[in-house]
């Protein structure tokens, strides 16, 4: 059997390594964790002393308080989604996570693979989208302007459109499972 050329196993190396380049994306995505902490803690701090004045009127109302508690629930998923494409993506494209020892390691980090990442992917998108989609529905009303019809309709088809992607790529991926390997 013949040995490879040096130039083709260089190259498949500048290939393999090449793989390094997304790293600075993670790293990137851990700052937007950190912006969406920022904004977790601004909008806490907002409505937080509002939930106990006592004035009529000055206080947080239960849609008020609801509407409080879904925009937070929201950065929330926003952030756990982050750490899932964050931790494995890098883990599927870049390098495993040397973390031998560490006790409170997720059990799920390093068994997510890109299947798996993309339901979770959709499945974060579908929540945080019908939260979206009840915050709009909740806010009806509130300042005694008109329902924008038009708004409603299109908060509605795209959170269906969602919806359906997930359900399409379940079955995509349950087809992709029933098929023999090649």
């Amino acid at each position: 059997m013949a040995l490879k050329p040096r130039i083709e196993t260089a190259f498949e190396r500048l290939l393999f390594q090449s793989r390094w380049l997304m790293a600075p994306f993670y790293a990137g995505l851990a700052l937007a964790l950190l912006m969406l902490l920022v904004v977790f803690l601004r909008d806490l701090f907002y409505y937080l002393p509002k939930a106990f004045l006592m004035a009529p009127g000055a206080g947080l109302t239960s849609n008020d308080a609801i509407l409080a508690v879904l925009t937070l629930v929201d950065l929330s998923l926003a952030g756990n989604l982050l750490l899932i494409v964050m931790f494995s993506g890098y883990e599927n494209f870049v390098s495993k996570l040397d973390l031998e020892g560490e006790q409170d390691r997720p059990p799920w980090m390093g068994t997510v693979d890109f299947s798996g990442l993309k339901m979770k992917l959709i499945a974060s998108i579908v929540a945080i989208s019908g939260i979206q989609l009840l915050k709009f529905f909740m806010n009806i009303g509130k300042d005694g302007a008109p329902i924008d019809t038009q708004e409603a309709m299109w908060g509605v088809i795209i959170h269906l459109a969602f919806v359906l992607s997930g359900v399409l790529l379940a079955l995509m991926d349950w087809l992709t499972a029933k098929t023999d390997k090649h």
